[in-house]
């Protein structure tokens, strides 16, 4: 479960991503899927919101699932210290990301490390994105699946699959121990984070 703290810096960062963007809560969930009472739920950090409903306000809001971690504002610096790096627990599936990359430095690339535990799944819809978002999923230790759209890629440790998020994709781990992999995306660099 997110550490109430984190569910705080969560809600801040969806509040300041909406209002910075000039997005009712309405708007929001016409564009996410969400409905207008979990968003606010969420920006009032009353709910330990899962990662798949994460992915829709980031899509809905244009920005990747990494982005929603940060804190809502701070300095920029080209180091990320391991511990300033935000670590999050899906409260559905139980999996780990720890966001890797520096908070606020002005970069397209985000990396995220998760520890994916044995028998999780999770799925993401294919929210609508104005801008594409490219990943590449680079597996460190174990197995997981990870099908984009109709097609399912086996990965093992050292393997790394690249696509578009613009289908819906699912991450599994069908075996009796913990994998553990990197996500490397990849957004416009003309978009805010």
């Amino acid at each position: 479960m997110a550490e109430p703290d984190l569910n705080q810096q969560i809600a801040a960062r969806v509040r300041h991503l909406r209002a910075d963007r000039g997005i009712t809560l309405e708007a929001l969930a016409d564009r996410s899927g969400v409905s207008r009472s979990m968003i606010s739920l969420v920006e009032r950090a009353e709910t330990s919101p899962t990662a798949v409903l994460l992915e829709k306000l980031a899509a809905g809001l244009n920005v990747t699932l990494a982005s929603l971690f940060e804190p809502p504002a701070g300095t920029a610096s080209p180091v990320a210290r391991r511990s300033d790096q935000t670590a999050w627990r899906d409260p559905a599936s139980g999996y780990v990301r720890r966001n890797i990359s520096p908070h606020f430095h002005p970069t397209p690339i985000q990396i995220v490390e998760v520890t994916f535990p044995a028998g999780a799944r999770v799925a993401y819809d294919a929210a609508p994105r104005q801008t594409p978002a490219h990943h590449q999923v680079w597996v460190l230790d174990g197995r997981i699946e990870v099908t984009v759209g109709e097609q399912t890629h086996e990965l093992a440790a050292g393997d790394c699959l690249a696509f578009v998020l613009d289908r819906p994709t699912a991450y599994r781990n069908r075996t009796r121990k913990p994998a553990r992999y990197a996500v490397v995306m990849v957004a416009d660099p003309g978009l805010p984070r």
